[in-house]
């Protein structure tokens, strides 16, 4: 699923790509990308983006005549450029640009999802409104991590995942960011000493930062079948560890797969 930085990325590519273009025309199938959603007004995004935000892994749109959208990329959504006329596959919605070219939101498995609104309401809306901070936009230290984290008898990285505690984070960078504090998923939060609380949030901020550098590009690769692993622990079961040498276990942890290793990251 695409993370932070791959949203982040998304986000940059769209505010480039819409830079000192006018959208022509919208156009949106009938899918269950729109569900619950008034499809229809998806027509009327037209002219100028105004502003382009991000909160955790929403995408927020303004256009111009206080037109809005609101988009989250869901599992295998990606926004992608294409000149007008190229069939672009699993689009399920596009915008036509002034200059013939297309930006398409495929999504292969519909997983995602569009919310077309007034501007206004973009960040009154319920999924945004339920978000904690945003260690990118809005910056995360030590005790503010501490304060959003820390009074959960969750497991770390369960706590990390939540949304509505750390915005953005999902199963690779809270496993990432752990493996580089050197913290076991499974320890509980409310264990942690102030020294383990400042090596995660630096941990956090290197593993986004990471995520940025590495799929920064107009396509970013995600980690999927036969894609080059750029990640130092997650997805790495079996493997030796890339600072010890010991073997990465992994285990079920919340309903996902977890990666650790049982030397760099002791529980006790």
């Amino acid at each position: 699923m695409p993370e932070l930085p791959e949203v982040e990325i998304a986000r940059r590519n769209l505010v480039r790509w819409f830079d000192g273009r006018r959208v022509v025309r919208a156009e949106a199938d009938d899918s269950r990308v729109f569900r619950g959603a008034e499809r229809s007004r998806f027509a009327r995004l037209t002219g100028r983006v105004e502003s382009l935000e991000r909160k955790g892994k929403y995408l927020l749109f303004t256009f111009e005549q206080g037109r809005g959208l609101m988009a989250h990329l869901g599992m295998t959504g990606r926004f992608v450029r294409r000149p007008e006329g190229h069939a672009e596959r699993h689009s399920r919605a596009r915008f036509h640009l002034d200059d013939a070219t297309v930006l398409h939101f495929a999504d292969p498995r519909l997983l995602g999802r569009m919310e077309p609104v007034p501007a206004k309401e973009l960040w009154s809306l319920e999924p945004v409104m339920a978000l904690g901070r945003d260690p990118l936009s809005e910056g995360l230290t030590a005790a503010q991590l501490r304060d959003a984290v820390g009074s959960t008898r969750m497991d770390l990285k369960v706590a990390l995942m939540d949304q509505s505690r750390v915005a953005g984070l999902g199963n690779i960078h809270a496993a990432e960011a752990l493996f580089r504090a050197g913290l076991h998923p499974a320890r509980k939060a409310e264990s942690l000493t102030p020294e383990d609380w400042r090596r995660l949030a630096r941990a956090v901020h290197a593993s986004i930062d990471f995520g940025l550098k590495e799929q920064e590009g107009e396509e970013p690769a995600y980690l999927e079948d036969g894609a080059v692993n750029l990640f130092q622990i997650y997805g790495r079961a079996g493997q030796p560890c890339a600072k010890c040498g010991t073997t990465v276990r992994a285990f079920t942890q919340g309903g996902r797969t977890t990666h650790f290793c049982p030397h760099c990251q002791p529980l006790d």
